[in-house]
């Protein structure tokens, strides 16, 4: 008998009997942090006998919060939810590995996700009507032209594979339809013996921002596309048992601060504490004040606090929850009856209560919170409001150029007038993504202070890009029961879509007028969005400089104009009676946002609004949508093409080599993004990608985003290191300017080039390549195509002082090494400037069964010397050194499945 035989009972709720795994007797269990209880379900419930067993319970049982990571444990996450930048290169993979089962001889029925998959279409919406009534749906009439094929193979998908379902377009962000309507927190299925086992809901996503579930109580976070696929085929995700970081909150929010603010005051405390690696989990008795919108905004920003996760127990903040969001009293009986009986009741009042022991503590009064800014390029980079005026003025001229032009310029448009735009001038202010719009109180105070500023005559100014994209269409219901969206629609805040819009990169195009007078005089112009990502070069090819904010401080930002602006001593207009107007005398009270809100949203919202959440409109309905167990290919396709991964894939792999004669396709310094590697917005018609559109008869108002083109990996493959922002240091290491985009030099052919161009030399002339970088390898979107991508242009190794989690596993997942400089050295302080060529010998011990901790690394100067170091291997765990022996995790999940 084992573990999983033994704690198997019964749980009775409401007069129905459930199965259940109890692990409330276990030795141990008492003191875990709630999260690592989540991981013991997760292991009693699915022990095998090989890769789960009771001895690995034993040693999370037995868990040292002082000791470092070094237990490996096996997590099978009971759902997978994607995006469709990620769910639509998902069912590639999954179409083109049912396509190689049937090329060996096998039954492309094996390949169908094991768990409940979930698509939700949200990434895809782009803001090219705004400020007008139906802007909403003219952008839905746009997305539909735009991405007919993908939508399509998507209904094929959701007709060929069994567990997998789509939320289609205009229903919401991927995250708030989770917490609103997916997520259950507690489970329950039908077993063959005719019982029904409740069990806990996790669930990993394809997008960073999965960690909004955290708040629910559900544990899961993003993982790469790649990892997501092999979790949808029953494989479990290899992890180390972490640290868990116990964050207490206490005290309340002060008059005039924000849940943005709160969230961007943690991400900043947790970014100078280091959590890469770790689960965050927030407890004591302060947390019972934290509304649970509150906690899916914290939770949401877990990937730039850098953790795993940022997760809450479950109390009653959550069953209420769950009542309002229309959650069945059969479903909130069951969460709170299985909660309280496996020891997951998170109430730090109740008599029974254990306070957990935790690795680290962090403490924040929230009372001290202050309103805050992020900018202008990472979410970590705090700026205290009071001081964002100062803080612009400080980084702005790093953003000018010889050729930027310092003097007002003027503009003429028919849209919007004419008006002068200058340095540090607002041209996008957009409530807009996940982090916010799932929070009822930052969006009334939103449409508080629109009421306010409208009743006193204020307006945007001229040159301001606004737009209202929520995250679901409850938040529409909600303000306009308040009578809150005429407010907005009076200072231009119009809905536009549902979806992630500005903060994903799909801010759409400025006026014509504007962004001719921004490039032809080179100005510093900015974006303010209440969303959660803001690095270089994503929101808008035209703006150098992004900050995030809370709803209300957009609009406020808009009435501005400027970044260059203190609220406290400038005022935003004058009224009526030519008296100035100051951001003060219309920023709403937390009682007036309060009332608002208890007074608006309710419970028969969600129940309407998701009633046929997977019906899709008349413009779903319509699609013509092929049929079939395989799907057939059009070779003629942009959008979604067979992928080449399993291209003459052997039932068993060859042997992992060493890298010979290795040279260098960039050069790239610290904090490099998956948006630098795989940019998922716009690009032109003389990139590479961009050429083979056009050299395929599509005009450039056609070509859509690189991540809507993620189904056609020619085009990803030529958009990979193709941000506008990177900056390639290799070209100055050979005496040619940097400049920035994704331009590389060849070796070979000894000239500048764009990447992919000198990859197919390299690739032709069999010469592999590595990547040289700094600190923070692979921050931000949990973007398979970053990993994708660079295996596709012959990068062998990737070489870094450190990595952040998910891409480091992505890499793996597509047989690419990761490695790391030896602790405190760089490229710098070793001399190596990518002149060099690379050999890198150890590698093949892998093919013993040992995955070694270092590897030797000699490179070869241009003057035949040598500098030798030995680079430490990240394959973290055995389960790792599989996926890279078999060339990538799809190619391991694929021959298993075959045996």
């Amino acid at each position: 008998m084992s573990l999983r035989d033994d704690q198997l009972a019964i749980l009775k709720v409401a007069g129905k009997d459930f199965d259940y795994y109890n692990i409330a007797n276990l030795d141990g269990i008492d003191h875990l942090p709630y999260s690592l209880k989540v991981l013991v379900e997760n292991l009693v419930r699915n022990i095998d006998g090989a890769n789960i067993t009771d001895e690995h319970v034993k040693t999370l049982l037995d868990w040292d919060p002082n000791a470092e990571p070094s237990h490996e444990i096996q997590f099978t996450p009971s759902r997978v939810i994607m995006q469709d930048f990620t769910g639509v290169p998902c069912i590639v993979d999954l179409a083109t590995m049912r396509d190689a089962v049937k090329e060996l001889g096998g039954d492309p029925e094996v390949i169908n996700p094991q768990v409940q998959s979930d698509t939700v279409i949200d990434h895809s919406v782009q803001i090219d009507k705004y400020g007008i009534a139906d802007a909403v749906q003219q952008n839905m009439d746009i997305e539909y032209q735009r991405n007919g094929e993908r939508y399509q193979f998507l209904r094929w998908g959701q007709q060929a594979f069994k567990n997998f379902r789509v939320v289609p377009p205009g229903t919401g962000i991927i995250h708030q339809v989770n917490i609103e309507y997916l997520a259950k927190v507690v489970m329950s299925k039908t077993e063959a013996n005719g019982n029904t086992l409740a069990y806990l809901d996790s669930c990993v996503g394809t997008d960073s921002h999965t960690t909004t579930e955290n708040g629910l109580g559900v544990l899961g976070w993003g993982v790469g596309g790649i990892e997501a696929e092999a979790a949808m085929l029953g494989q479990p995700i290899s992890m180390l048992v972490p640290r868990v970081v116990g964050f207490k909150l206490t005290g309340s929010i002060p008059e005039g601060v924000t849940a943005t603010d709160v969230v961007l005051t943690i991400t900043d405390m947790l970014r100078k504490h280091g959590v890469v690696g770790k689960f965050v989990e927030f407890y004591g008795e302060g947390i019972a004040s934290v509304p649970l919108a509150n906690r899916a905004t914290i939770g949401n920003m877990g990937p730039e606090f850098g953790s795993t996760c940022g997760i809450f127990p479950i109390d009653n903040v959550t069953l209420d929850y769950l009542r309002l969001t229309g959650r069945s009293e059969e479903q909130v009986a069951l969460v709170e009856a299985y909660a309280k009986a496996n020891k997951l009741w998170g109430d730090a009042s109740d008599p029974d209560y254990v306070e957990p022991q935790y690795s680290e503590y962090e403490e924040l009064d929230l009372g001290t919170v202050v309103p805050s800014i992020a900018g202008p390029k990472r979410p970590q980079d705090r700026i205290l409001l009071s001081e964002a005026k100062e803080m612009f003025e400080k980084t702005a001229p790093a953003y000018e150029t010889e050729k930027t032009v310092k003097d007002p310029v003027a503009v003429s448009t028919d849209f919007r007038g004419d008006f002068d735009i200058e340095n540090g001038d607002v041209a996008i202010a957009s409530i807009t993504s996940c982090t916010n719009t799932s929070n009822p109180s930052v969006m009334i105070a939103a449409g508080l202070i629109a009421r306010n500023a409208h009743a006193k005559g204020l307006k945007p100014k001229p040159w301001v890009k606004t737009s209202l994209a929520p995250g679901s269409q409850v938040v529409a219901d909600y303000l306009k029961a308040a009578g809150l969206q005429d407010d907005l629609d009076a200072l231009g805040y119009q809905l536009v879509g549902f979806g992630c819009a500005t903060c994903i990169g799909n801010s759409g195009p400025l006026l014509p007028e504007i962004s001719e007078a921004v490039n032809t005089n080179d100005l510093t112009v900015t974006a303010v969005l209440s969303g959660n990502r803001n690095f270089e070069g994503r929101i808008s090819p035209d703006v150098k400089m992004n900050y995030l904010a809370s709803p209300p401080l957009v609009i406020a930002y808009a009435l501005a104009g400027t970044m260059d602006f203190d609220f406290e001593t400038q005022p935003l207009g004058t009224d009526a009676d030519g008296n100035d107007v100051y951001l003060k005398d219309i920023w709403p009270t937390n009682s007036e946002v309060a009332a608002v809100v208890d007074g608006t949203v309710s419970r028969e919202m969600f129940l309407k609004d998701y009633a046929s959440v997977f019906d899709g409109d008349h413009r779903w309905k319509g699609l013509d949508v092929p049929e079939g167990e395989l799907f057939a290919w059009n070779d003629k396709s942009t959008y979604v093409r067979k992928q080449t991964f399993f291209d003459g894939m052997k039932a068993t792999p060859d042997p992992v080599a060493d890298i010979h004669g290795a040279r260098v396709l960039a050069l790239l310094g610290d904090s490099v993004t998956t948006d630098h590697i795989s940019p998922a917005g716009a690009f032109k018609a003389s990139s590479p990608a961009g050429k083979y559109l056009t050299e395929r008869g599509v005009e450039p108002k056609n070509f859509n985003s690189y991540g809507s083109r993620r189904g056609n990996h020619e085009i990803m493959v030529r958009g990979t290191f193709g941000n506008i922002r990177l900056r390639n240091q290799l070209l100055a290491s050979v005496g040619e300017e940097v400049t920035s985009g994704g331009f590389t030099y060849d070796f070979l052919a000894k000239k500048p080039t764009t990447i992919f161009e000198a990859s197919r030399d390299y690739i032709d002339n069999k010469v592999p390549l590595v990547v040289l970088a700094g600190k923070e390898y692979g921050t931000g979107s949990s973007r398979d195509w970053a990993a994708k991508g660079t295996v596709m242009l012959g990068v062998k190794a990737v070489i870094t002082e450190s990595f952040e989690r998910i891409h480091r596993s992505n890499l793996i997942g597509m047989g690419v090494l990761p490695l790391q400089f030896p602790a405190g050295e760089s490229y710098e302080s070793l001399g190596l400037n990518g002149t060099e060529t690379y050999d890198i010998a150890g590698v093949e011990k892998l093919n013993e069964g040992v995955t070694p901790k270092t590897v030797h690394v000699t490179a070869t100067h241009e003057d035949g010397s040598k500098t030798e170091f030995d680079a430490v291997v990240r394959i973290d765990t055995p389960g790792e050194a599989d996926y890279y022996r078999n060339g990538g995790i799809l190619q391991y999940v694929l021959r298993n499945l075959m045996k």
